[in-house]
């Protein structure tokens, strides 16, 4: 078990990274399902929890296949998919990520949000922890991520918001910028298989560093996209692309329920899930295959929903 605390801060307040997360987070879905691929929404209920009181729980199979590196497809079946099940208590979550034929291999990922620069110490309190972890800040305009995952109007160095006046975002924006919030993440990964456990979860690790700056630099170029909306439209808007998804990919939509009335359920705690995973192309050192092909060119700058743009216009 490989435990690590990443602290990720943004521009905005923890109320507008409510509203901008599930939008993020349901975007960014939909521009990574193909037929047969993606992210199919299984669950998107009212969850009642003992301690964190009324929230949300969702369940997701990622779909993966043909996206993963040659290397990963070599010693994986023809089909499978990761489940993702997420409990959000805003501003805290929990994330659990399991594999469809990896029963020893798992992600826990708890989070809190608060409106601060990343300073606040304990905040997951240590004695729930076994043992030291590492502490990481992240900085979504200045730490590098892959080049395929670069997009220049995704990048915070460059980009303005026409609708709250914020960024681009310079060298020690941390310390100056207002509003400022922090995402709070302790990530718990277990690969329990002797003889490869560290190095696969150090991998795994890597992999969430790239998931968590990629996801947060959309989360804040897309403000214009989402600032301004109230939680019953992105909740709408959620509920739309989910169903808009789960087509993409050949499945019958599930009746998805997206109401904030919590409802009894069986108990379990919180963080809403972070945006489906960036897979790596390059094998972990362990592995060192043979490039047997030359890597695919990014994809295009930006993407749509047709046929939610066109539902929006006729409404």
């Amino acid at each position: 078990m490989l435990v690590k605390e990443y602290r990720i801060c943004m521009p905005l307040t923890t109320e507008e990274y409510r509203v901008g997360q599930l939008y993020t987070i349901s975007k960014h879905s939909h521009q990574e399902s193909e037929k047969g691929e993606g992210v199919e929404v299984v669950k998107n209920e009212p969850h009642e929890d003992p301690v964190h009181g009324p929230g949300q729980f969702t369940e997701k199979r990622v779909h993966l296949s043909s996206k993963l590196p040659s290397w990963a497809r070599a010693v994986t079946p023809r089909i499978f998919y990761i489940t993702e099940k997420a409990w959000n208590y805003y501003p805290y979550t929990i994330t659990e990520y399991t594999c469809s034929f990896l029963p020893k291999f798992s992600i826990y990922i708890e989070t809190k949000y608060e409106d601060n620069c990343g300073d606040s110490e304990n905040i997951f309190r240590s004695d729930k922890i076994l043992g030291d972890h590492e502490v990481s800040f992240l900085d979504i305009a200045f730490d590098e991520i892959p080049e395929r995952y670069y997009r220049s109007l995704e990048d915070p160095r460059f980009f303005s918001s026409a609708k709250t006046g914020r960024g681009p975002l310079r060298e020690g924006w941390r310390q100056h910028t207002k509003p400022i919030m922090c995402s709070y993440k302790l990530v718990t990964v277990k690969f329990e298989v002797w003889g490869l456990q560290t190095r696969v979860e150090q991998f795994v690790h890597k992999v969430i560093r790239d998931i968590l700056l990629i996801g947060h630099r959309q989360a804040f170029t897309w403000v214009d996209e989402w600032c301004g909306m109230t939680m019953e439209e992105v909740r709408r808007y959620e509920r739309e692309t989910q169903e808009a998804t789960n087509e993409i990919i050949g499945l019958v939509a599930p009746t998805i329920s997206v109401s904030e009335v919590g409802q009894p359920t069986a108990t379990h705690s919180a963080p809403a899930s972070a945006p489906s995973t960036p897979l790596s192309d390059e094998a972990p050192d362990f592995l060192a295959p043979p490039k047997a092909r030359p890597r695919k060119k990014s994809a295009p700058e930006t993407l749509t929903l047709p046929a939610l743009r066109e539902r929006a216009s006729a409404e």
